[in-house]
């Protein structure tokens, strides 16, 4: 902390005092003193009203883990305000970052409350706020402290928490419980028929309606609930576009970053168990779990990927996925490697659908120059990639926020009830 120094004010008001005293006394014009009066006035005070300790000054802030969008407020501490009258404010700017005021600079009265600056980041991932400097000032303008330089805050953005809804069942559940519908009849709340009571029936299945008209005893059967295993595999090997956050255009890994939030946030909300996989240079793997706990655990996975990284797609997906597991691809699907992971699932006979997250990207204006020219090519490879994965019945939809995979889903259910050959 720097210690008290006088104004550039202070010392004006003292100069001209003791010019005008001075110019008074030796030439012998009254007038001199009279216009030198106000400052003789305003220097003394700046000099008696020097503060006695310096104090010590940090900052907090209210929130430390947000959803892009969100805001929090950055609050300042000040150990010892005894003979301080103004507080100024001046915060760094940063990327993806919304501050109010504007360009982060604010001055306050002490009488009036310490100032306070508000942030909201606009995009999902780790960023640093609250580099500022802080400088006090005290009664008449007389003596300050600092400029002095505070440290910056970390902040963890999660993607935003985008609305997404299905309807549509997983089309093999393999667990215990859950809400989804499974194929075989069990002890559940889905109504599925009436039959013949047979030995070994419990007597609260009877219905008694239908028994009394046929004569014979029938119980009502229902199907178990049973819950699935959801596989999320997040590309992120590259970003296309530039991101605006969430009130400019999407990039595609900001499309692939709130694909994967909405649809953990959707299966997690269902009941079912959820895993995760991010393909990048920092890869990182999450277990399936279920629960807030664990959704919180997916959603932090994924504001950790590093979207300046670059890396190399696998050529193998080593989920562990079971066969009643469901696989979502979400990627722009532009390296081989990725689609050759996919097909290799697709052969095992396990259930995966691929999320197309490029979105629309806008033409150049010169179709002949060769950054146009080279996004073209580009996009023919990506074409046949997918017409590829189409061909071994793989599913390729891109992202259209809900009701995006109910068509697929129901697809995949009535395919899961035909019998077919796996490859060892």
């Amino acid at each position: 902390m720097t210690s008290w120094q006088p104004t550039p004010a202070a010392v004006r008001a003292c100069l001209l005092a003791l010019v005008g005293l001075g110019g008074g006394v030796v030439a012998g014009r009254e007038v001199l003193v009279v216009l030198a009066a106000p400052f003789v006035v305003l220097g003394a005070m700046a000099l008696v009203s020097r503060p006695g300790t310096v104090p010590t000054i940090r900052t907090t802030i209210d929130h430390r883990r947000l959803h892009e969008g969100q805001g929090t407020t950055s609050r300042l501490v000040v150990g010892d305000l005894a003979g301080v009258e103004h507080v100024t404010r001046a915060s760094a700017r940063a990327p993806h970052v919304a501050t109010r005021p504007t360009y982060g600079t604010v001055g306050s009265l002490v009488a009036h409350g310490l100032p306070s600056i508000e942030f909201s980041p606009r995009r999902w991932g780790r960023r640093t706020i609250g580099a500022e400097r802080v400088a006090l000032t005290s009664a008449w303008a007389g003596w300050r402290s600092g400029p002095v330089d505070l440290p910056e805050h970390g902040l963890v953005v999660l993607p935003q928490a985008a609305t997404y809804d299905s309807r549509a069942e997983v089309p093999q559940p393999d667990g215990l419980v859950g809400r989804h519908r499974s194929r075989r009849l069990g002890s559940g709340t889905e109504f599925e028929g009436i039959r013949p009571f047979a030995s070994g029936d419990r007597l609260k299945r009877i219905n008694w309606p239908v028994s009394l008209r046929t004569g014979d005893l029938h119980v009502i059967t229902t199907r178990a609930e049973q819950d699935a295993g959801v596989w999320l595999v997040v590309d992120g090997l590259r970003d296309i576009g530039v991101s605006g956050g969430i009130d400019g255009a999407a990039s595609s890994l900001d499309l692939t970053v709130r694909a994967a939030s909405a649809l953990a946030e959707h299966h997690v909300r269902t009941g079912d168990r959820v895993g995760m996989l991010v393909v990048a240079s920092d890869a990182a793997r999450v277990r399936l779990g279920s629960g807030p706990r664990h959704l919180q655990q997916i959603q932090g996975t994924l504001s950790r990927v590093r979207t300046e990284a670059r890396g190399v797609a696998p050529e193998r997906l080593d989920l562990g996925a079971g066969a009643g597991s469901v696989v979502y691809v979400l990627s722009p699907m532009l390296f081989t490697p990725l689609v050759s992971a996919t097909a290799s699932l697709l052969r095992g006979g396990t259930s995966a659908v691929v999320i197309d997250t490029l979105g629309e990207r806008p033409e150049g204006a010169d179709p002949l120059a060769l950054d146009s020219l080279a996004a073209r090519m580009q996009k023919i490879e990506r074409d046949d990639r997918l017409e590829q994965l189409a061909a071994l019945g793989c599913p390729v939809v891109p992202w259209r926020g809900p009701g995006t995979l109910d068509t697929v889903l129901h697809q995949l259910a009535r395919r899961a009830q035909v019998p077919k050959v796996r490859a060892r």
